[in-house]
């Protein structure tokens, strides 16, 4: 546990870091303005082999809403700009600027929407899971 909680840690130190560096991934459309995956690291410790770790930016304009969908792997979350409203499991959530969440892997997450009509809202998600293990699956309607 000490192991995980230590690399988790360096992990988040390493997002100070990296934030900066842009990678661009395909991946299902889940809000008009799809995330970018910022960074991703195949990690391979004694206790965390074969783990991957990834950055994303979500951006959301202003109104916009995610569709529903589920992360199959730890999800961390940081708001970095504006508040977001977020749905999970049926309860609702709000969350503003330097703001963190963390959510239980496979939970229904309903969606996400930017509160403001102005102003764009950025999110910050951090995922770490299987190597290759898709980090974002949408709900079937």
């Amino acid at each position: 546990m000490k192991k995980v909680k230590l690399t988790l840690l360096a992990a988040c130190s390493l997002l100070v870091i990296s934030a900066k560096a842009q990678h661009k991934m395909d991946m299902p459309d889940v809000t008009a303005t799809p995330p970018k995956v910022i960074f991703s690291k195949v990690l391979n410790t004694a206790s965390l082999n074969n783990q991957e770790f990834k950055l994303v930016v979500v951006n959301f304009a202003p109104g916009e809403s995610s569709s529903a969908h589920r992360h199959p792997i730890p999800t961390f979350g940081y708001v970095l700009e504006g508040e977001l409203e977020s749905t999970f499991e049926g309860k609702k959530y709000r969350y503003k600027k330097g703001e963190a969440f963390y959510e239980e892997p496979n939970g229904l997450h309903n969606g996400t929407r930017n509160v403001s009509k102005t102003k764009p809202a950025k999110l910050l998600a951090m995922f770490i899971g299987d190597n290759g293990k898709p980090f974002l699956v949408p709900e079937k309607k």
